[in-house]
Order: structure tokens, then C-alpha cells, then sequence
């Protein structure tokens, strides 16, 4: 528990920053699942929600929500998976 009038105000922040950042990270995460699950499921949209969830990770690293590298990670990864599925077709 905060004792000083600067640790509460740091906790009241803290909380702020997290409820505004929270709705970026979980579209990011639901975007990529549904990019997944699009691609496990041989979607022909696969493409248009990978694209989706690439551009909702790039908002999340620009508003420091994820970290620039881990964006390019997951970005990478899902088009790799997604250009296995193609040519698995």
C-alpha cells in the first residue's frame, strides 16, 4: 500500500495508463488470434486478417503498448504462417 502522497498519485497513473492502454494490447491479441484461427481454418480472407492484425500490433508499438521489436516478431511470424498455408494449398 502507497504511503506518500507521490507513491498514491504514482498508483492513480499507473491505473490510468493501464485502462487506456489495456483496449490497444487486447484488440492486438484478438486480431493475431483471429489471424491464426483464419489461417489454421484454410480461410481465403486468411490475408485480410493478417493484414488487420499487423496493422493493429504497428498502433500498439507506436503507442509504446508492445515493444516496437516484439510487433515486428509477431508480424513476421504471421506472415510466415500465413505464406506456409498458401503454399501448402
Amino acid at each position: 500500500m502507497a504511503h506518500s502522497n507521490q507513491a498514491k498519485k504514482r498508483v492513480r497513473q499507473n491505473e490510468r495508463r493501464a485502462a487506456r492502454n489495456r483496449p490497444l494490447r487486447t484488440s492486438a491479441s484478438r486480431r493475431v488470434r483471429d489471424a491464426r484461427e483464419a489461417i489454421m481454418d484454410g480461410d481465403p480472407d486468411a490475408a485480410d486478417y493478417v493484414r488487420s492484425a499487423q496493422s493493429a500490433l504497428d498502433r500498439a508499438a507506436k503507442r509504446n503498448v508492445i515493444h516496437r521489436n516484439a510487433a515486428a516478431r509477431r508480424k513476421s511470424r504471421l506472415a510466415a504462417q500465413l505464406k506456409a498455408a498458401q503454399g501448402a494449398d
